[in-house]
């Protein structure tokens, strides 16, 4: 079995960096497994949308309302996604989710989640 543990998250005034960081713990084999890994985020009386996403060779997408603020990265050897959030807005205020593919069957890997609050 696999978790994803989340960390990062917090109260920011706009304008301001938050870092989140998601660590894969648990079964190795199932960690080597993993595929792309993801943040996603829900907004209170919202649906849960996509950020971004990268995948294991380091192809990223993003979500067009953080394009050129956030940026997400991966370390494989440490098992761990992060995402470099800048230039945050209050729309940014929302719980974040860690996301991974199984890989090895089909199926995703969601962690606890993270609030961020973006206020002043």
């Amino acid at each position: 079995q696999l978790q994803l543990v989340e960390s990062g998250g917090g109260l920011v005034q706009p304008g301001g960096s938050l870092r989140l960081s998601c660590r894969a713990a648990g079964n190795m084999a199932a960690r080597n497994a993993m595929g792309t890994m993801g943040w996603y985020r829900q907004a209170p009386g919202k649906q849960r949308e996509l950020v971004a996403r990268v995948t294991r060779d380091g192809a990223t997408n993003y979500a067009d309302s953080v394009k050129g603020r956030f940026t997400i990265s991966r370390d494989n050897a440490k098992d761990t996604v992060f995402l470099q959030m800048s230039s945050l807005e209050p729309e940014d205020t929302a719980v974040y989710y860690c996301n991974a593919d199984k890989g090895w069957t089909p199926g995703v890997y969601w962690g606890q989640g993270t609030q961020v609050t973006v206020s002043s």
